[in-house]
């Protein structure tokens, strides 16, 4: 339990502070309204940590709400209210309740998302910032939902490639694990007199099954506690980053990554320019979408363009610049469309990106059903050699 300072009013009374005793954020503010209170303001000083936020914010679907009730003409504040009211997770009326306080204390709406930096990252609070001198919300708010959508939709297309090859891995892992695990013990069992004069790698497969039969709890438990470890290892956000940093730098992999994050460092930066972010502090903003040597080129490019060169004649010759790319920038810098150009960029290494993806499901999969069809068989046979030498002994 924590002490949260509340700047309450009763109506026709003064405003005063009070201290509530919560454990968050939310459920003080559930208290003063089951009082009769008004909640006018947060005292920021006060507020307990453990007040923030805990969970998972759905900012896609708040953004396609929030556009709805703006375009059927409710104002920034009504529009916050009425899904504050429709809102069951915790966590997400937590995130409303301080978005409207906020408002209401006379802050702007960019302002009231950058208390929540978790939830609303910072391409998201500078097309807001940049639409409220505009007077385009709802413009900005449209263009960060197609963003999302076809953002999402590009990673599904990369997930739904690596399911089936996922699923192959994992069936034949259970496959052996099952002939190592119960047919292989009773083989070995019933074999090991006769198993004497076979292969070394039977004999080794055999004594394998012996083991695991006479130790199944060490064996297994090893096995699942491994299990376990990785889970929790991968729910760590650092360690997960680690694994994905070493696949992305596979020869078969890396070419996906390149296209993935070209595609989306072009689509920021058209989404940025549309909302009237200047040229350079777009390219800063996506500077974090790329690898590091990317990143670290994109600082140099970066330089020229603030030198004065074109955005074209700063990205030739760098690995930031795609041929489709190169030819589409300069008709949009011609033709001062330039954001328009950099998403039809993007939508050409999507397009790329299918194709790669189709390429390597049709190459990747029948060869790694023939290497686990391999490692069965080769447990199978290894399995029954020592069958075949007793047969053959009479």
């Amino acid at each position: 339990m924590a002490q949260i300072r509340l700047k309450v009013s009763i109506s026709g009374g003064t405003p005063d502070w009070r201290e509530f005793d919560a454990s968050s954020l939310d459920e003080a503010l559930r208290t003063a309204r089951q009082n009769g209170l008004r909640v006018l303001s947060i005292d920021e000083a006060r507020e307990h940590p453990k007040s923030r936020p805990s969970g998972r914010f759905p900012l896609l679907l708040f953004t396609q709400e929030f556009l709805s009730l703006l375009e059927a003409g409710l104002g920034i504040m009504e529009a916050l209210e009425t899904l504050r009211r429709k809102e069951n997770a915790p966590v997400a009326r937590e995130v409303l309740d301080r978005l409207i306080l906020g408002l209401r204390e006379g802050k702007s709406l960019s302002e009231v998302f950058s208390f929540y930096p978790e939830i609303f990252p910072a391409i998201y609070m500078a097309g807001v910032r940049a639409s409220e001198r505009t007077g385009q919300l709802q413009v900005t708010l449209a263009r960060y939902v197609v963003y999302r959508l076809r953002l999402d939709a590009v990673r599904k297309k990369v997930v739904s490639s690596a399911i089936y090859p996922v699923v192959l891995i994992s069936a034949g892992v259970l496959v052996t694990l099952f002939l190592l695990g119960y047919v292989v013990p009773k083989f070995s069992l019933i074999l090991e007199g006769a198993s004497r004069n076979a292969s070394a790698a039977s004999r080794i497969l055999l004594r394998l099954g012996l083991l695991i039969a006479e130790n199944p709890a060490p064996v297994w438990g090893s096995f699942f506690t491994f299990i376990l470890l990785a889970a929790i290892s991968l729910s760590q956000k650092n360690i997960r980053a680690r694994i994905a940093h070493c696949f992305s730098e596979l020869p078969l992999i890396r070419p996906f990554m390149r296209t993935m994050s070209l595609a989306r460092f072009y689509r920021t930066v058209a989404l940025l320019l549309d909302a009237g972010i200047p040229l350079l502090r777009a390219l800063e903003m996506a500077a974090s979408l790329l690898p590091p040597k990317a990143a670290l080129e994109l600082t140099r490019v970066r330089e020229r363009v603030r030198a004065g060169s074109a955005l074209s004649a700063a990205l030739s010759g760098s690995a930031l610049l795609t041929p489709i790319a190169e030819s589409l920038i300069k008709v949009g810098e011609r033709g001062g469309k330039l954001a328009e150009m950099m998403e039809r960029s993007a939508r050409f290494l999507d397009e790329e990106l299918d194709r790669r993806a189709d390429r390597f499901v049709r190459l990747f999969e029948p060869l790694l059903m023939a290497f686990i069809g391999l490692i069965i068989g080769a447990v199978v046979v290894l399995m029954y050699m020592p069958i075949f030498d007793l047969v053959g002994s009479f």
